[in-house]
């Protein structure tokens, strides 16, 4: 809230954005959207976000859809992970008269829409994307999910601290392999005293061994994996054949239930870190959360649900008014399908529970629980 006088003072308007805005206070109901992709690349993840999302709305407004008296108007908006499809309808919606839009599963999209919320005065709650980089970004973005550097705090749980440690980040040579090759660094080098060395493959890499082999006779102490896309089976599948697993400890993250199979019987010998499954908890929201859904909650569920409660905790906070919505926000505290989670004031970060897990047999069990303070990340003030 500390620099809202001076983003007001700066604000570029979106085609009559803000007397639209204005022009809509004070009714019976506010506008929100839930802008995700259910086209694309990861269909999938904005798939699960919209039904965690519709299942969250149920449980927090008690089946009314109503909030602080007011009407929850809810449209859903593809965006297909596209920055450019993003801003074109993040606009539109903000020129409507939306008062909060949600959804983002795509880390490039977050990052075109939050300065859109804070050009316009309107409420963005993040989704399921993890850059780092939203946390701070103004004051009138959120998010509901996890970010990288509770992911990769959660590795290094793994190892019981890193300091003067060697640790290998194995990672295909693109942007998403690159990020989790700076978070490693920026958390468990420069900021955790290991020596970080990146392993980065090229995308259309069929053979595997050469890169196994650079693992195993660098011995690290900690591999840290992030991989994605049809190569999965055939890198994991190298790397037990060159006993990288007799070499190091492997740590990865736990991906969508659809993943599952893609380690083979590489699977009982790694070390997953998870922002959620369903086996790990059972508290309330949990379990209306399975019970919305009709079956088992996949890792994106839980952000759409959380989602949902900060809309509905915004809107009774502060009705229309943007500036009481994030006031309402902020240091708020509350129970959502992970666990306990707070709202930081200071940035908008959401600490929160992570998990250690393993799967036997396919399926996923809790190894142990990192509590929000075990996975805290640093400030950053908003900028």
């Amino acid at each position: 809230m500390k620099k809202l006088a001076l983003a007001a003072l700066l604000a570029l308007t979106v085609s009559g954005c803000a007397a639209t805005d204005q022009a809509a206070g004070g009714g019976d109901s506010v506008k929100v959207g839930v802008l995700t992709s259910t086209s694309g690349l990861v269909a999938g993840y904005g798939k699960q976000f919209t039904e965690g999302f519709k299942a969250g709305l149920a449980y927090a407004t008690k089946g009314t859809n109503k909030a602080g008296g007011k009407t929850l108007e809810v449209t859903y908006h593809d965006d297909a992970s596209d920055p450019a499809k993003a801003t074109a309808a993040a606009t539109d919606l903000i020129g409507k008269g939306y008062k909060v839009l949600t959804g983002t599963v795509s880390s490039g999209v977050a990052m075109q829409v939050a300065p859109l919320a804070a050009q316009n005065k309107i409420l963005y709650i993040n989704g399921a994307a993890a850059t780092d980089a939203i946390t701070g970004i103004n004051d009138y973005t959120f998010r509901s999910g996890r970010q990288t550097w509770q992911d990769v705090r959660t590795a290094e749980s793994f190892v019981g601290g890193v300091r003067g440690k060697k640790v290998m980040v194995f990672a295909q040579d693109y942007a998403f392999g690159q990020a989790n090759v700076a978070a490693v660094q920026a958390v468990l080098g420069k900021a955790g005293g290991a020596t970080v060395t990146p392993v980065l493959v090229p995308l259309k890499t069929t053979d595997f061994t050469p890169f196994a082999r650079q693992i195993v006779d660098a011995k690290p102490d900690l591999l840290f994996v992030a991989w994605a896309g049809e190569t999965a089976a055939n890198m994991w599948q190298t790397l037990a054949q060159q006993k990288v697993f007799e070499a190091t400890r492997v740590v990865t993250g736990l991906a969508d239930r659809a993943t599952f199979g893609t380690f083979g019987p590489a699977a009982d010998k790694i070390n997953f870190l998870s922002h959620y499954f369903a086996e790990a908890t059972s508290n309330e929201a949990a379990k209306a959360l399975a019970k919305e859904l009709g079956s088992t909650p996949d890792i994106f569920h839980s952000d759409g649900f959380t989602a949902a409660q900060m809309v509905v905790r915004a809107v009774e906070q502060g009705g229309d008014d943007v500036s009481r919505m994030i006031t309402g926000l902020e240091g708020w505290a509350f129970t959502q399908p992970k666990g306990e989670a707070t709202v930081r004031a200071e940035d908008h970060a959401l600490l929160q529970p992570m998990f250690q897990a393993k799967l036997s047999g396919g399926v996923p069990q809790l190894v142990g629980t990192l509590t929000p303070d075990q996975v805290t990340p640093p400030v950053t003030p908003t900028k």
